[in-house]
């Protein structure tokens, strides 16, 4: 097996996801027995979040790119960045090492175009919703997105960093996604990706009214068809 890079702790509960989901994916494929050769980097996310302006996202890209390099420095031969709003700095990070940096958007566009999903619906923290880095990677693969709904973009920042993020998932923010999935599925949307890892504490990816989309489950899959060479 390859051994693969991760950069976490953005936040730490996304980067306990992903591990879990890329140990049991292994396990599925080589034995109860094998473990995923990892290395992971937990980063201190107090200065990696709520970043504002174009020079606080050039300090998290170097922070990040350092980051790489000292994966690929310790001997991964590909890398993940274990948080969808920290792909904003992804072609800094990319430039800073020589191995592949699996971008997640891609594994999810991707997965969309092949399960021929022609209109999807994009939710997550208020940049992976507004900003073009993550919906065009998903256009590029013919996906029609909905506009994002700015009472949505709202809901969806409280719920993810005053309560996710610090390991909360309450019934009301249950509802709330609940009724939100309902109004996109109104909106002519054929399945909703989840543009942030924590927003599967409070959603039921597996039984919806709408096909979920996990972009952290996507994401791992993507890591272990690298891990095992497939």
């Amino acid at each position: 097996m390859r051994k693969l890079g991760l950069i976490g702790g953005m936040s730490w509960l996304s980067t306990r996801t992903y591990y879990e989901h890329i140990n049991k994916l292994v396990q599925a494929k080589v034995g109860r027995q094998a473990s995923a050769p990892l290395l992971i980097e937990s980063l201190d996310y107090t200065s990696l979040q709520r970043l504002q302006g174009p020079e606080e996202w050039a300090r998290a890209g170097a922070t990040l790119a350092d980051s790489a390099a000292r994966l690929e420095a310790a001997g991964a031969t590909a890398i993940l960045i274990g948080a969808n709003a920290m792909h904003k700095v992804y072609d800094q990070v990319a430039a800073a090492v020589s191995v592949p940096v699996l971008h997640i958007a891609e594994c999810v566009g991707q997965r969309l175009a092949a399960n021929g999903v022609k209109k999807a619906a994009l939710i997550g923290t208020r940049n992976v919703m507004i900003e073009s880095f993550y919906r065009k990677k998903l256009i590029a693969q013919d996906v029609e997105l909905l506009p994002p709904e700015m009472k949505f973009v709202d809901t969806l920042d409280r719920i993810i960093y005053d309560e996710l993020m610090l390991g909360k998932a309450t019934r009301q923010s249950e509802r709330e996604l609940k009724t939100m999935l309902v109004e996109l599925e109104r909106d002519g949307a054929e399945a909703v990706v989840l543009g942030c890892t924590e927003l599967e504490m409070i959603v039921d990816v597996d039984a919806n009214v709408l096909p979920i989309y996990d972009c952290t489950r996507i994401h791992a899959e993507a890591a272990v068809e690298w891990i095992l060479g497939d």
